[in-house]
């Protein structure tokens, strides 16, 4: 355990001690990224239950095609058959590997390489870049691979909400959907008018989202959502969530509405920067909306590379 702390050291040693120079140096970035990739996409398979799925699913997938018989008849076209884009992923590597380890070590890669573009792209500061992602989603890369590709793809839309370019958005959303569901949260942000708004305003808004929250009242946006994609059962486990008011949630928004309403001023108003600025502020109201859930809150990954940025 001791060489995360390390590993987050240097990091936090780049953000606070590194030349301003460096704040936008792709070979700091790079550097960064590729340890990481083979940090995370050489341990075995550490990473707990989502890792040793993905692992077995992948293996049926190779046996098949490599005995010559269907892979349509896998298992895995039953267990996502509205991830569509995952699963022919996983028939396309099949085609290039039979080995699960080699398999986990090149999706982990492309994580990595999506995560990259995506810092490089919105990002002003690679040093406090990492040291977020280190926070916000880091962990996650080694155990949910799907939905950590969903959210590297769903953050390339991201450009298209400022530049106004509808069609591209939605199609890159749901690209992203192909590979895990929830990205089709990010739809409605396209829509939120591109400007900055009063502080009061937020506020009111947060407010509002953590009472609806608090209420358990947002696990009907679970309902709704399953009564469309097909996963009742899967879906199911986020409503029945017992896990009770995270503290966490409300701890994590609070300090980022913090954090970037006390240097509202300081943030530009061009549109690329008051569009990310509006999904770094969607990202805190969706851990107000979903305080109540555990499994709730990982729709905000769609929204950290705002935050980041």
């Amino acid at each position: 355990m001791y060489i995360y702390f390390v590993i987050l050291a240097f990091a936090m040693a780049g953000a606070l001690f590194l030349p301003q120079k460096t704040s936008k140096s792709t070979i700091y970035l790079a550097c960064w990224m590729i340890a990481l990739a083979l940090f995370v996409g050489c341990s075995d398979m550490l990473g707990g239950y989502d890792r040793y799925i993905y692992g077995e699913l992948f293996d049926e997938v190779a046996d098949l095609r490599r005995e010559g018989r269907s892979v349509l008849t896998a298992y895995i076209f039953q267990q996502y058959p509205t991830e569509l884009g995952y699963v022919y992923f996983n028939v396309l590597l099949s085609y290039f590997t039979a080995n699960r380890y080699i398999f986990i070590f090149i999706v982990t890669l492309i994580i990595y390489v999506l995560y990259y573009v995506n810092i490089r792209r919105y990002s002003a500061d690679y040093r406090v870049a990492i040291l977020l992602f280190f926070g916000l989603l880091f962990f996650f890369t080694f155990t949910y691979l799907r939905q950590m590709i969903g959210v590297g793809i769903a953050g390339l839309s991201l450009k298209f909400i400022y530049e106004r370019k509808l069609w591209k958005f939605v199609f890159v959303v749901l690209i992203a959907a192909s590979f895990h569901n929830s990205a089709l949260i990010l739809l409605p942000v396209y829509f939120i008018p591109i400007k900055k708004y009063g502080i009061g305003a937020i506020m009111l808004l947060m407010i509002l989202c953590l009472l609806i929250g608090a209420s358990g009242a947002s696990s009907s946006l679970f309902e709704a959502y399953s009564s469309t994609s097909g996963l009742e059962e899967r879906t199911t486990q986020y409503i029945e969530d017992t896990s009770g008011f995270r503290v966490a949630y409300l701890l994590e928004a609070v300090f980022f509405l913090w954090l970037i309403l006390g240097n509202y001023g300081k943030i530009g108003q061009d549109k690329q920067q008051t569009a990310l600025l509006n999904v770094s502020l969607a990202f805190c109201a969706i851990l107000l909306l979903f305080i109540r859930s555990e499994n709730g809150g990982r729709l905000g990954w769609y929204f950290v590379i705002g935050l980041i940025s």
